[in-house]
């Protein structure tokens, strides 16, 4: 008989996404809140990256491909949102805020963080589901 029944070394006892999961939350949030582009954008790929990355252990996605596109997806137009709310929808005066975006305001880079993260995203969900599909046909 075994000491501890229902355990198994085929399974791993703890898993890592936790705490990327909350390094994300916490790097986002204070990128946003402070301002800081870089660490905006970095917190949250690593939110979406870990949140994925958890979604796909616990089997509750089949692959992390399609929860990337959709939350970089709901980040660009949560961003872009946020970003026409303030400059609106005049595309030189868009084009003047994205080029000298610290003159115009607090919000308009933290949006443009939020914009940028999404098609990061977006982009790394796109590249993952193409290179996957043609390694499985090849």
């Amino acid at each position: 008989m075994t000491e501890e029944p229902g355990l198994s070394d085929q399974y791993r006892m703890a898993s890592p996404w936790p705490l990327f999961v909350a390094l994300g939350v916490a790097l986002s949030e204070v990128g946003i809140i402070i301002g800081i582009f870089a660490i905006a954008v970095g917190g949250l790929l690593l939110l979406g990256g870990s949140v994925a990355g958890i979604l796909k252990e616990s089997g509750y996605v089949d692959e992390l491909w399609g929860f990337l596109l959709g939350f970089g997806a709901f980040l660009l137009v949560a961003g872009g949102a946020l970003f026409a709310s303030q400059v609106g929808l005049d595309s030189g005066a868009a084009l003047s805020v994205v080029a000298n975006p610290g003159g115009f305001g607090q919000i308009i880079p933290r949006a443009l963080a939020i914009a940028v993260a999404g098609v990061l995203l977006l982009g790394s969900g796109a590249v993952g589901r193409v290179l996957e599909a043609s390694a499985t046909d090849a």
